[in-house]
């Protein structure tokens, strides 16, 4: 069954949809450029509302380590979403102190940018269109030969959503702005795209 997660939750009404609407994963934006940004004590907070089982995903860019590691151990995040220029050094240094799944985000518009998400030491490699949220797709095109687990980004809807998995079948589809209206969460648009990719299987 491929997986839903949800990106960029900032609220507390976006949590109380997440916990409706169940999806795999929920990820709390730290990036510093992102307008989706919360802060560490934030995200402690609205942790606490969220009901069990839904893995928790940290997205960064460029962070230190040490930042990251203290997200994981206060248990305010439970895996790492990599999108800014780290490379397999940083990942095995991230790897040696935590037992975090480690999602690496790989902005595609080439194939030798598929070849690069093919190797990275990362748990899973994201296919976004650029560094996240930009609400654009890529050449799905270009997917179609990676032969390991991956989420799906870039672009993805409600109404699209079926037509990705079916062509690409990623481990997990990753959704922003997809699933707002007016720049927000939405909660029609993530119940839609959680039960259309639940029916699908």
């Amino acid at each position: 069954m491929i997986k839903v997660k949800v990106c960029g939750l900032t609220r507390e009404c976006d949590i109380e949809y997440a916990n409706i609407v169940r999806p795999d994963f929920i990820g709390f934006v730290f990036a510093p450029q992102s307008r989706r940004r919360v802060m560490p004590d934030q995200a402690a907070c609205l942790r606490t509302k969220l009901g069990a089982g839904i893995c928790v995903v940290g997205v960064f860019v460029n962070a230190p380590i040490d930042d990251i590691v203290d997200l994981l151990r206060g248990g305010v995040i439970d895996a790492v979403q990599l999108h800014g220029r780290e490379n397999d050094d940083y990942i095995e240094a991230l790897a040696s102190r935590t037992n975090a799944p480690i999602i690496k985000a790989f902005k595609v518009t080439e194939r030798s940018d598929i070849e690069s998400a093919q190797r990275t030491r990362a748990n899973y490699p994201l296919l976004d269109n650029g560094e996240g949220g930009t609400g654009r797709s890529f050449d799905w095109t270009l997917a179609e030969p990676l032969a390991r687990n991956y989420f799906l980004a870039g672009g993805l809807t409600p109404d699209n959503v079926l037509v990705a998995a079916a062509r690409l079948h990623p481990y997990g589809i990753d959704m922003s702005s997809g699933v707002e209206t007016d720049g927000v969460k939405d909660f029609d648009k993530m119940k839609a795209v959680v039960e259309r990719v639940r029916n699908f299987g």
